[in-house]
């Protein structure tokens, strides 16, 4: 049986020792909490490098636009139609190609065309295509233009089958292929040759240069197709999940670029033996690796 002076005794001893047992697991707490902290701190600046846009377009909130909606004249296409997967659409494996849409893969870069070439005039027929004589020879014969085509505008070429052409720098656009097809090729052809400019084509479809995602949208515009331009992020999103029957977009947050009817349009000359930048038709590439790819709704 304990005494009443040992029971007194062990109580103080109990008082003194409360308050260190305390104290020590107060300093694990603060200690464990400075730890976490600590590190969130070191994932927080190796992060911030690792999502940083690379080369390419503009990305979303770096450029003021004009747009006000994403509806379109025709549909609404800005709509997310189909669940990306969960690491943001892009797939280690090869998209599937739907039985009878147009290639996004080639296995050389040739995209020489010597067949028929044809021209749409201003009154909707359709003529054979007369390339333009140069300049100085134009100067001298005539003092006038070949051109059937209003002066500062591309003329609309069209040849026979499924698949655009490439003619002197322009994508001659596929007789067999939708309107809005061809609306798309022409319209891209309209910008081949601008430079290449950060930004263009974001403030305004009208730029006098213009980026990746400023290139697809512009074309895509030009079929009323968008409503405003797009930046490479937000095409991640656009339209609907996958390849196209006719046209593909290949975006992810540093680059875009489209795939229409055999051709790419795109300001990189990567798979390219041009090695020119700016807007550009192009030949596809062997592999499109690291991208989300959508399409627009019925095409």
């Amino acid at each position: 049986m304990v005494k009443p002076w040992e029971a007194q005794a062990l109580s103080a001893q109990a008082r003194q020792l409360t308050p260190q047992a305390d104290e020590r697991g107060r300093v694990r707490v603060r200690s464990l909490s400075s730890a976490v902290a600590f590190s969130l701190t070191i994932v927080a600046a190796w992060a911030g490098p690792a999502f940083a846009s690379g080369p390419g377009g503009a990305v979303a909130g770096s450029i003021k636009s004009s747009k006000s909606t994403h509806t379109t004249k025709k549909q609404s296409t800005r709509k997310n139609t189909t669940q990306t997967p969960a690491n943001g659409g892009v797939s280690a494996a090869p998209p599937v190609v739907p039985p009878g849409a147009s290639p996004i893969t080639a296995r050389t870069p040739n995209i020489a065309y010597g067949g028929p070439v044809y021209e749409r005039t201003a009154t909707g027929a359709v003529v054979p295509y007369e390339p333009p004589a140069p300049v100085a020879q134009v100067s001298a014969a005539t003092g006038g233009s070949p051109s059937t085509s209003p002066e500062g505008e591309k003329p609309e070429l069209l040849v026979p089958g499924t698949l655009a052409r490439y003619v002197n720098g322009l994508a001659a656009a596929p007789m067999s292929a939708p309107a809005t097809v061809q609306e798309i090729i022409w319209a891209g052809d309209q910008i081949i040759g601008l430079p290449y400019i950060y930004g263009g084509g974001h403030a305004s479809f009208i730029s006098p240069g213009y980026d990746c995602s400023g290139t697809v949208s512009f074309a895509l515009h030009g079929a009323n197709l968008l409503a405003a331009p797009e930046d490479s992020s937000e095409f991640e999103t656009w339209g609907s999940h996958g390849v196209g029957r006719w046209v593909t977009i290949f975006a992810n947050p540093g680059h875009a670029y489209m795939d229409v009817a055999g051709l790419r349009l795109d300001t990189s000359s990567a798979d390219d033996p041009s090695n020119q930048q700016g807007p550009r038709w192009r030949p596809l590439r062997p592999a499109n690796p690291g991208y989300v790819v959508r399409h627009p709704l019925g095409l």
